[in-house]
């Protein structure tokens, strides 16, 4: 029987060659780790369609929303020092999010029709993703002030792209948005810092990860990896997308560069209750209080997409209950690849897939840069990634 490592070889060396264009991917970075050390760590195919340059293990990558889960431990340190009051209005530390309104629809015009929220909105439901907040490529109504109004695209990592109406009175259902863009600001006010010097000081620093942050070094620029874009024919073309590098906003839902490597430092923490190797980065008990479902009834479903250019819908394991943590999915059930019930997962907009099986003390990371978000290709060659992991872990 193949080992471990020869397995995941073959499933990486198969997305990047397969014969469908639809399932192949330019170039692949996957990790495998425990809590006392890596398992796996493999790379395929190129960084570019354009080019011949090897994808290499430490290539950089456009984190997206895998930024999420780091804002969040920046936000649980504020906690535990006692600088932030997770149920307090998030206005006390930012007091421009008391100006969101909410968007009830619109007016014969086209005009917003708004009204204030019911209830403040508090850094917990930054967490949870329950402020009211939402994503143009996920939103109808976000997808329409963009189309009549110019409301500037969150990737323009400006202030005012993050003043959008609430879709919704704030607490009262679960909604995929810039909840974490909010936060990191709650984290800069609460710091007196900005948010990647906040995260390398107190995250980066403790877990060696040295190839991380919201602005490129010119070393991390050199090995750079090429966004590209799905075509109708299954093709992939080049995008040339690269996140501002001198932002207005550190954006702490989608605005960090990294390698797999590096993320899986971060992924190794959580396994190894809060520990870095280099010092500590959260309390055991946090680690514990946030790795469970804060949703109570609530459950998260389908991501409907509203810009099919940067996403399809999209669903993790279908059927399932799924909640949320913070700032994690977390599977209810048993997952179909073996992950156990209550583990913490999530994704990037690029196709970059990573889980946390803190019960089987496992945790894995699959890096790709296409868009749109659930490429088949890409969610196929992570499930088989995923997959051979648990069936075949020493």
């Amino acid at each position: 029987m193949p080992n471990l490592n020869d397995t995941l070889d073959t499933i990486l060396d198969r997305s990047v060659t397969a014969a469908d264009p639809a399932a192949r991917v330019p170039g692949v970075v996957a990790t495998v780790t425990r809590a006392d050390g890596t398992l796996y760590e493999g790379a395929a195919g190129a960084r570019s369609v354009d080019g011949e340059v090897p994808m290499t293990t430490d290539s950089v990558f456009c984190m997206f929303s895998t930024t999420k889960a780091i804002t969040a431990t920046a936000a649980l340190q504020c906690t535990e020092e006692g600088l932030l009051d997770l149920d307090a209005p998030a206005a006390e530390y930012v007091p421009e999010i008391a100006e969101l309104q909410v968007i009830e629809g619109f007016d014969d015009e086209g005009g917003q029709r708004l009204r204030a929220p019911l209830r403040p909105i508090t850094t917990r439901m930054l967490l949870l993703h329950t402020a009211g907040l939402g994503y143009m490529f996920f939103s109808d109504v976000y997808s329409r002030l963009a189309a009549t109004t110019g409301e500037p695209d969150i990737i323009a990592a400006t202030k005012k792209s993050l003043m959008t109406p609430l879709l919704f009175d704030p607490g009262t259902r679960w909604n995929y948005g810039t909840n974490m863009d909010w936060a990191g600001q709650v984290v800069e006010a609460v710091r007196g810092a900005r948010l990647g010097e906040v995260m390398s000081e107190r995250i980066f620093a403790p877990l060696g990860m040295t190839d991380t942050a919201f602005t490129m070094s010119p070393g991390m620029a050199s090995r750079r990896t090429e966004v590209h874009q799905r075509l109708d024919d299954g093709s992939l073309a080049p995008t040339g997308m690269v996140l501002p590098q001198d932002p207005e906003v550190h954006m702490g839902g989608h605005g960090l560069y990294s390698t797999m490597p590096d993320y899986t430092r971060f992924l190794r923490m959580w396994l190894r209750d809060g520990e870095g190797e280099h010092g500590r980065v959260l309390r055991p008990e946090t680690v514990a209080a946030a790795s469970t479902n804060g949703l109570g009834e609530l459950k998260i479903g389908m991501l409907k997409t509203s810009a099919p250019a940067l996403s399809h819908d999209a669903e993790f394991f279908p059927g399932q209950s799924k909640s949320w943590a913070y700032s994690f999915m977390v599977n209810d059930e048993k997952a179909p690849t073996g992950r156990a019930a209550g583990s913490l997962a999530w994704a990037g907009l690029a196709n970059l897939y990573y889980w946390i099986d803190r019960e089987s003390d496992v945790a894995g990371i699959w890096g790709t840069q296409i868009l749109p978000f659930a490429d088949p290709g890409s969610v196929g060659g992570y499930l088989d990634f995923e997959t051979a992991v648990y069936q075949q872990l020493p």
